[in-house]
């Protein structure tokens, strides 16, 4: 689909990869872009719309779907990274990444699937991660939340295809942002993650592998176990 003219919903646009996607989806053309975010004081940045989106709170997702009524690109964007390590830490920062990360994704895709059947079947967009498929034991929960969601994806993608929108998972492995600051590893710019998928809506291609991770890691889950559980 075009992506210059199009009117977008990014959830967590105030920062990271969120906040790259709003650049580009305006600097791609975009007519509108709405950032749905928990506090729209945070929105700094010029030419967008915010609009109250906590993707937890179902009232707020069903407003946003009237307010943004016209959208045609819906970027499930918002998540977290709050769990506990596999034997140690309360069980209530997983909880609250599934309810984030996997729940607030399938409440989004629920509520906005008739705007897009009504707009003409546009994009969802699903920012996962390459711990969809691999996992370590320090983040197991936030692995299952993006597994959960990759899963997801997949069911969106069927489920919707009868009405013509193109639903993208988006994988990738340590971006460059706030959360991943405590992190000394290599890591792929924000604006690269949304430079991509971008290109993959205007080519109508349903599934992006950022990185060479990421590329790594899907082409292992037709091989040996082993290459699916990383070191410590």
């Amino acid at each position: 689909m075009e992506v210059k003219g199009s009117v977008a919903l990014v959830t967590g646009a105030n920062r990271g990869i969120g906040l790259a996607f709003t650049r580009a989806l305006l600097a791609g053309g975009a007519a509108k872009v709405y950032a749905g975010v928990r506090d729209p004081e945070s929105v700094r940045e010029p030419g967008v719309e915010t609009l109250r989106l906590d993707v937890t709170d179902e009232d707020q997702i069903a407003a946003a779907a009237v307010a943004a009524s016209d959208a045609t690109i819906v970027i499930n964007n918002a998540g977290i990274q709050a769990g506990p390590s596999l034997l140690e830490g309360s069980l209530e920062g997983a909880r609250r990444e599934l309810e984030v990360n996997y729940l607030g994704t399938w409440a989004v895709s629920r509520a906005f699937a008739p705007v897009l059947a009504a707009n003409g079947g546009g994009a969802l967009v699903n920012i996962l991660s390459v711990a969809s498929w691999r996992v370590n034991k320090r983040w197991p929960s936030y692995a299952a939340s993006k597994a959960a969601e990759w899963s997801l994806t997949n069911a969106l993608r069927v489920g919707l295809r009868q009405q013509g929108t193109l639903v993208v998972g988006v994988h990738v492995g340590p971006v460059d942002t706030d959360a991943t600051l405590g992190l000394d590893v290599p890591k792929v710019p924000a604006a690269e993650v949304a430079a991509q998928t971008i290109d993959a809506i205007s080519r109508d291609v349903p599934e992006v592998l950022v990185d060479e991770v990421s590329r790594q890691v899907r082409a292992a889950l037709s091989g040996p176990l082993e290459l699916l559980d990383p070191a410590p």
